[in-house]
């Protein structure tokens, strides 16, 4: 768990929520006057606010720089994707997160509409007070002595282990053996299968009829994600098994779940799981047919990121010493991820070698015994392309953890105003008065995949530093707003499509708002008339568009868009079906340019005729590349600071940041 993505290379930002009836009022008010372009000099005049001093004067400095974010974020609450459920305002594939005063202002908004409660809208009444970060990294050795107890010791990577014993120093390892022999059936040769898209659901459901109908066995199917499960679900593929299968996601509540894994399991059953039910998860069995037939079999339909993951969904059966199989089914679009394609699928089932990317400059042909060593080699290299990316990122976090470990020794010692200093500091409000609006749209591909992960490790460093380049120039450093936007194409929903952040200047929610992101594993061109057609309708200065793939055509638009049917579409905000040309027409007469990246030299071409159309910039982005951290933060940086520049300054700040933070990519 610790290596997981939730933890390492993660922080923590504990938070206190001030709820008081006082500030509670200042909050009704100020969503009262929402359309009135309230200022905080504005509000410090009234009655509401001149409470809050009476109880807080020793601390109506930081309320003022929180009330500022208030104010700013009651202008652009409805900027950002949500939905409603039960009675909360939620986000898709997040699970208790909030974006600060804009899910406040939400629930005010969903309650005038009658789809919140006054008692849901009141409990979400609260200021925020931020206490610094801490890096998970760092907690460790805070302890005195550090004792684990795992049972996959035996399978960390050589980077986990590195970690381990060079950072944390742990030198010595105990293996137990287990009591119970191992009889779990996975064959890597014959267990394995790779499909094409077509046949991809008609595998899994052989599978699964193999097991079930002549083996009369328990099968568990575990996907990626609760949209894969639900697609498989749904299609029609399974509609002759349906009567037999159940599924359970994250989305139902611990007691849905809890009644559905305590049910005992008999022969004949099929349950379908997301990854997260992969660990701890112990069906009860009391059918000793099952047993004897070979036990539960186990069906992964996807590869793990992480083997550690894949040993813990192969736990799922052959439990106690029981019998168990188990076996993964693949679809060779799924795999781009892992650099892997169409082509070396081939080569591999022809005995051919297969071509691997060891560096920047460095390839090498070579062939596989089996196609698992072939997939466990490409899982390896992207481990090491993530924790590399990730060690960047923990540099910045520790420099963090420590400024918030002097705050606790300082407030442990009662040095008030030690304190004051850092909680002013960290919850510095925004003022409001951007010149420039970016929208940064980036393709969810699977090929893209590197890439979102560094757009989450690299927000905070990138905003830092654009900030620091203004404050050089005497300006303010909120000058600018970024919102990120990441498309995909119409075999998702309208609330999957487009996935919009809020705008920010801050790097916190888009932090938050990347780690939601899944990536599309559909092959073709992609919706980038749907990104461009939602920046048409927001106020901004420039797109900077980042993406391998090109956008639709008008015949792929009207194909797709019937994946779900135009009955569907015109019940949602993509009710008009639109064009990218008819998109950059509208942004070339409102002057807005658009600044593309290309990743794939095949796209060149389209991504040079939006940018050319726009009055914008064209270049090509090597992802691949080992200092594409570093060219990902310092691209989306200079185009911010170019635009918030404009033609008087924007040059030289673009040349004050390279002088501040040359790097030699080589």
């Amino acid at each position: 768990i610790f290596f997981s993505e939730n933890f390492y290379s993660n922080i923590y930002t504990p938070t206190i929520k001030l709820r008081d009836p006082i500030i509670k009022s200042l909050i009704y008010f100020i969503w009262k006057e929402r359309n009135s372009n309230l200022n905080l000099n504005q509000l410090k005049t009234t009655y509401e606010y001149n409470e809050c001093y009476k109880k807080y004067p020793n601390w109506i400095l930081l309320f003022d720089e929180i009330i500022k974010d208030i104010l700013v974020d009651i202008k652009h609450f409805e900027s950002h994707s949500y939905i409603v459920n039960q009675n909360k305002i939620e986000y898709i594939q997040l699970d208790n997160i909030v974006y600060d005063y804009k899910t406040l202002f939400t629930y005010f908004y969903e309650y005038e509409k009658g789809n919140i409660t006054k008692q849901s809208l009141e409990e979400n009444i609260y200021i925020k007070i931020k206490c610094g970060n801490f890096s998970y990294v760092e907690i460790p050795f805070e302890f005195q002595y550090i004792i684990g107890v795992t049972s996959t010791l035996k399978i960390l990577n050589n980077f986990e282990r590195e970690i381990i014993q060079n950072l944390y120093k742990i030198r010595y390892i105990t293996f137990i053996p287990s009591v119970f022999v191992n009889n779990l059936k996975f064959l890597i040769k014959d267990d394995i299968w790779i499909e094409n898209e077509n046949d991809y659901f008609i595998v899994i459901k052989q599978e699964i009829e193999k097991i079930t109908a002549l083996e009369k066995r328990v099968v568990l199917v575990f996907f990626e994600s609760k949209l894969k499960l639900k697609e498989f679900y749904n299609s029609t593929v399974l509609d002759s098994l349906k009567q037999s299968v159940i599924y359970i996601t994250e989305e139902m509540s611990f007691v849905e779940q809890e009644i559905l894994i305590k049910r005992p399991i008999v022969s004949g059953q099929i349950i379908l799981l997301t990854k997260t039910f992969g660990r701890g998860t112990d069906f009860i069995c009391y059918d000793e047919k099952l047993t004897e037939n070979g036990g539960i079999h186990v069906i992964q339909t996807f590869i793990s990121e992480d083997i550690l993951e894949e040993i813990q969904i192969q736990g799922r059966t052959a439990r106690q010493g029981n019998h168990g199989s188990y076996s993964i089914i693949l679809r060779v679009r799924d795999l781009e991820k892992f650099r892997i394609k169409n082509i070396d699928i081939e080569n591999f089932k022809n005995a051919k070698e297969i071509l691997s990317q060891i560096s920047d400059m460095v390839r090498i042909s070579k062939t596989y015994h089996t196609i698992y060593e072939f997939l466990y080699e490409r899982r390896n290299n992207l481990l090491k392309i993530k924790y590399d990316i990730n060690k960047e990122y923990i540099y910045y976090a520790k420099e963090k953890h420590y400024i918030a470990k002097k705050f606790l020794s300082n407030l442990i010692s009662g040095n008030i105003d030690f304190v004051k200093d850092f909680l002013f500091h960290e919850n510095k409000g925004v003022e409001g008065s951007y010149v420039s609006r970016t929208i940064c749209l980036i393709d969810a591909s699977s090929s893209m995949y590197c890439l979102l992960h560094k757009c989450k490790k690299t927000v905070d460093i990138m905003l830092e530093r654009i900030s620091e380049i203004l404050k050089c120039f005497n300006l303010t450093s909120d000058l600018f707003q970024i919102q990120f936007v990441v498309y995909q194409n119409y075999n998702h929903k309208e609330d999957e499509i487009l996935k919009i952040s809020p705008w920010e200047t801050k790097s916190d929610n888009l932090r938050v708002f990347m780690n939601s992101i899944e990536i599309d594993k559909d092959g073709g061109n992609k919706a980038i008339e749907i990104g461009l057609c939602h920046a048409n309708q927001e106020n901004i200065t420039q797109v900077i568009l980042i993406g391998n793939t090109s956008p639709n055509t008008q015949k792929d638009v009207y194909e797709k868009r019937n994946y779900y049917t135009e009955n569907y579409w015109k019940h949602t905000k993509f009710a008009r079906p639109t064009y990218y040309q008819q998109e950059l027409e509208k942004l070339r007469a409102y002057k807005i340019p658009v600044q593309t990246f290309f990743v794939e030299q095949q796209v060149e071409e389209v991504f040079k005729e939006i940018a050319q159309k726009t009055g914008g910039r064209y270049e090509m982005f090597d992802i691949n590349s080992s200092s594409s951290l570093h060219m990902l933060t310092d691209l989306i940086a200079q185009e911010i600071l170019r635009n918030v520049g404009g033609s008087s300054k924007g040059d030289a700040l673009v040349e004050a940041y390279r002088s501040k933070y040359n790097r030699n990519y080589t």
